[in-house]
């Protein structure tokens, strides 16, 4: 019997952590930065970077895998990026890996026995309850941190605050959209994130993006912010679409009608009314791209 942490500790792990000694090591880190860093020891760096270490092919040449290397690389060696932050991004990969995916295809080679398994459920299932929750939880976590070091990004939360939600593929309700306890709020000048992201916390932004998706529109994460031009005029450098739907009429009817011709839009607005803060919404399909295309309108 073998179970596929197993896997991970014995074919992932080594060869992650060499890739990512090795890319920091390119970056000018010295050992000793390299092995603080990772939490290892200078002498398993040193062999890392003599190739004394056993590397799984697949993992090596999994594109994915070196995306997150060099994005961790970077992250770290300019301190953008904190170890914990670093050991959350490589956990969500780790975990989208077992489920039907490479981890998952090393494991069933290591037991054969799995991919004949005749019970109820797959135990590599890639589309489970859980999984899917886990994704737009994290997705949630990494926009925010966009946010919180997006200089400028207070200037742009509205009077009533900003939230970044983001649903389930298949979502039916409120409870369906992870989002912010509370809002996002401008503290001083500074972005200020309550709490971690949760499961039926977000009640407007939750709704806008579920008449979105209601309206025909596959986006699956939105972030509000302030209207103005400026931000409508942003998007449109990006090659986004923004559409403007009635604030006064109610909100499914008014998003519906805004997305009759063209439910394929980046950005819904509506410019304000009496006792109506003017706001746009930036959708996405996943919270942290939402979280970048407000980051460049800073």
């Amino acid at each position: 019997m073998k179970f596929i942490e197993e896997v991970v500790v014995d074919q992932f792990l080594p060869t992650f952590r060499s890739m990512l000694a090795e890319d920091l090591r390119g970056r000018g880190l010295t050992q000793r930065e390299v092995a603080t860093l990772l939490g290892i020891s200078q002498s398993a760096v040193s062999k890392y970077a003599h190739g004394d270490v056993e590397r799984n092919e697949r993992v090596l040449a999994d594109q994915r895998v070196q995306s997150l290397v060099e994005r961790l690389g970077a992250g770290l060696a300019s301190e953008e990026t904190t170890p914990v932050q670093a050991l959350a991004e490589a956990e969500v990969l780790v975990r989208q890996l077992e489920r039907g995916d490479l981890l998952a295809t090393l494991h069933e080679e290591a037991m054969p026995e799995l991919a004949a398994y005749d019970g109820e459920f797959s135990i590599h299932d890639a589309d489970s309850d859980l999984r899917a929750a886990e994704r737009a939880l994290s997705s949630v976590r990494r926009g925010l941190r966009v946010l919180e070091n997006t200089s400028g990004f207070a200037g742009l939360i509205p009077a009533v605050g900003s939230n970044l939600v983001m649903c389930l593929p298949d979502a039916t309700g409120i409870d369906d959209v992870a989002g912010v306890p509370g809002r996002i709020l401008d503290v001083k000048g500074r972005a200020t994130v309550p709490g971690d992201p949760e499961f039926g916390v977000s009640e407007h932004v939750a709704r806008v993006l579920l008449a979105t998706r209601a309206g025909g529109s596959d986006a699956r994460a939105a972030l509000n912010v302030h209207y103005d031009e400026s931000v409508l005029e942003g998007l449109n450098e990006q090659g986004l679409t923004a559409v403007g739907f009635d604030p006064e009429a109610p909100l499914d009817d008014a998003i519906a009608a805004a997305l009759a011709d063209v439910p394929d839009v980046d950005a819904l607005y509506q410019s304000g009314a009496f006792g109506i803060e003017p706001v746009v919404y930036v959708l996405a399909n996943d919270a942290a791209t939402a979280a970048q295309r407000v980051r460049r309108l800073v």
